[in-house]
C-alpha cells in the first residue's frame, strides 16, 4: 500500500483506543512483564508513545517543515519512559497518550499537507536524509508494531497454561527483538 495521509491518521487516531481498551484498568500483573532485558512492557510501551507524541513524529515533522539551515533531528531516546513514566499508573498514562495524540492529530490535519511538501528532507541522525512521507508512514507502522508488542507481552503470561493448545499459538514462542 502506498501511504496516504488519509488512511494513516484512521490509524493514528485509534491507537490511543486500543491501548485504552486493552490496558485501562488492568493490575500490573498484566501491564508490567516484559520479554526480557531491554524489552518493553505493556506499560513501557505505552510510555514510549507518549515520548515520541512529545518529542518524534510532530517535532521533526516541523523540522522538516520548516526546510531551514539544520534539518538534522536530535537523536530519540528509546528509553525515556524509564525515568517519565515513574509514579504514574497505566490509566493515568492511557489518558495523556490520547490527549497528546488529538493535539498532534490536529496539527497534523491543520497542515493540508500536499504531495510537495510530503517530499520535503529532514536528516536522521543514523539513516540520513528522508522524506515527511516517510516519518509519518513510520509513525503508523511504529504504533502497530507497539500495539502488537503489548499484546504479544500479555499473551506470554499464559505461555504455560494454555498447556497443549500452545503449539497452535505462535504468539506466544515470538522471539521478542530487543526494544
Amino acid at each position: 500500500m502506498q501511504f496516504d495521509l488519509v488512511h494513516a491518521t484512521e490509524i493514528l487516531e485509534r491507537t490511543p483506543a486500543v491501548f485504552r481498551a486493552l490496558t485501562r484498568g488492568l493490575p500490573e500483573a498484566w501491564t508490567a512483564p516484559n520479554e526480557g532485558a531491554d524489552t518493553f512492557s505493556a506499560f513501557d510501551n505505552l510510555g514510549h508513545l507518549i515520548h515520541g507524541e512529545r518529542t518524534d513524529w510532530i517535532p521533526r515533522a516541523r523540522i522538516i517543515l520548516a526546510q531551514g539551515e539544520n534539518r538534522r533531528f536530535e537523536p530519540y531516546d528509546r528509553f525515556a519512559q524509564a525515568r517519565e513514566s515513574q509514579g504514574k499508573t497505566m490509566d493515568e498514562l492511557v489518558d495523556e497518550f490520547a490527549s497528546l495524540r488529538a493535539a498532534n492529530l490536529d496539527v497534523l490535519r491543520g497542515w493540508n499537507l500536499t504531495d510537495r511538501e510530503l517530499a520535503l528532507e529532514g536528516e536522521h541522525p543514523a539513516f540520513g536524509n528522508v522524506t515527511l512521507r516517510q516519518l509519518l508512514a513510520t509513525w503508523i507502522a511504529h504504533d502497530l508494531g507497539h500495539i502488537a508488542q503489548t499484546a504479544r507481552v500479555m499473551a506470554k503470561q499464559y505461555r504455560e497454561a494454555v498447556g497443549p493448545w500452545r503449539q497452535y499459538l505462535p504468539i506466544l514462542d515470538h522471539q521478542a527483538r530487543r526494544a
